[in-house]
């Protein structure tokens, strides 16, 4: 098998706030066919093959698997819709309704689906971080034009802003040859330049309360991180391992089953090119105001002890360092994944193989500054998502 992987250099960041979730639909417009090939996926199916594709704030990258015989079937197509699409009305149509609906399926009608719409605004006042890679609102998805859809694909579809990656059975040298046979014709294009503002990071908490349709209420804590590539975003994705990765991590056992008010309490990272985000998500058994205080300070208070030193033990720092070459390496035995890695080391300009010494290389005291940095010199903003009342 054989897995072609073109990462361009476009997302969310890229689009103007009255018409936010433009990236999305667009990925999807990229499956609409072009004036040679009427459908990607049929041409792709028929040399044994399957797709897929996902949006960020900061790229966009579309996959193909076929068998190691027909690797040349994607360099075709991707190499044919890198050079121009239909801009079809009809495949506008459909796809901009397959979007609005996916948001009503995500964001509208699921559990706790608009907490990143409550949450991001209160971490990012200008920059486009400020609105989820789904958009703002169906609205700005329903007032996209052909010429919008245009623009934008002249504006950041082209192969000077895409990275190509092959994984599998496939030689260098046979992959050499049919990325300049199939990308090489393919024009350049005078990419959009861009200059995003650059907000501070919260130094008051910022609050804000809801009561939704859910069965449980939940407390999420969002705090600003350094981009992806620094020392401290390496110290922040360990120091959610040390809070919230397996049984023996602090929230499980000093939150969840340390006290009778948690039924789940959980720390994760997105990391991103400008300003990461750091994410605490708490469900608790309670919905009273002093119960919601008292989660908030205990999930608080546990991030604020890695702040200090010899807080954090030898044991806890190698298990996060074992945990990231474990996932490192497991993740990397699949080939679409190693198809990614790779054309992300090529886009952060890193070497994919100096990830897990890199890691390997945190200390105690670089996790404490990083946790002092996030947790004591800067503030999160909270979303308490309460459950709604049933009345008799």
């Amino acid at each position: 098998m054989a897995v072609v992987n073109v990462v361009y250099d476009t997302g969310a960041r890229d689009e103007r706030p009255e018409l936010t979730g433009m990236a999305h639909l667009f990925e999807h417009l990229m499956f609409g066919g072009t004036p040679g090939v009427p459908s990607f996926d049929s041409a792709l199916e028929r040399a044994g093959g399957m797709s897929n594709a996902a949006t960020s704030s900061d790229f966009t990258y579309f996959y193909d698997v076929v068998p190691a015989i027909n690797v040349e079937t994607p360099f075709w197509l991707e190499s044919d819709r890198m050079a121009g699409l239909a801009f079809s009305e009809k495949s506008l149509e459909v796809q901009r309704n397959v979007v609005i609906e996916e948001f009503k399926q995500t964001c509208l009608n699921r559990p706790y689906g608009r907490t990143l719409h409550r949450l991001l605004p209160m971490l990012f006042d200008r920059h486009p971080y400020r609105w989820p890679v789904i958009g703002l609102e169906p609205s700005h998805i329903e007032k996209v034009t052909m010429d919008d859809v245009r623009r934008w694909f002249y504006s950041h579809y082209a192969p000077n802003n895409a990275i190509l990656a092959v994984a599998g059975n496939v030689s260098l040298d046979r992959a050499r040859s049919l990325a300049e046979k199939w990308f090489g014709p393919v024009p350049a294009c005078g990419i959009t330049p861009r200059s995003l503002p650059d907000d501070p990071w919260p130094t008051a908490a910022r609050r804000a309360d809801y009561t939704d349709n859910v069965q449980q209420t939940v407390v999420t804590l969002g705090y600003r991180m350094d981009p992806y590539g620094t020392d401290y975003y390496f110290a922040a994705d360990a120091i959610t391992d040390i809070l919230s990765a397996g049984q023996s991590a602090r929230y499980m056992q000093r939150l969840v089953l340390g006290t009778d008010l948690f039924t789940s309490a959980e720390a994760s990272i997105f990391g991103q090119e400008h300003s990461g985000l750091l994410l605490i998500n708490a469900r608790i058994n309670r919905d009273d105001d002093a119960s919601i205080d008292e989660a908030i300070d205990l999930l608080t208070g546990e991030a604020r002890q890695l702040a200090s030193p010899g807080n954090i033990t030898d044991y806890e720092l190698q298990r996060t360092k074992n945990r990231y070459e474990s996932t490192f390496t497991f993740d990397n035995m699949s080939i679409i994944s190693k198809s990614l890695n790779m054309a992300m080391a090529e886009y952060h300009r890193e070497d994919i193989n100096a990830n897990v010494a890199r890691y390997r290389a945190l200390t105690a005291g670089l996790l404490a500054r990083t946790a002092d940095r996030l947790f004591i010199k800067h503030a999160p903003a909270i979303v308490v998502t309460r459950a709604q009342k049933i009345l008799d």
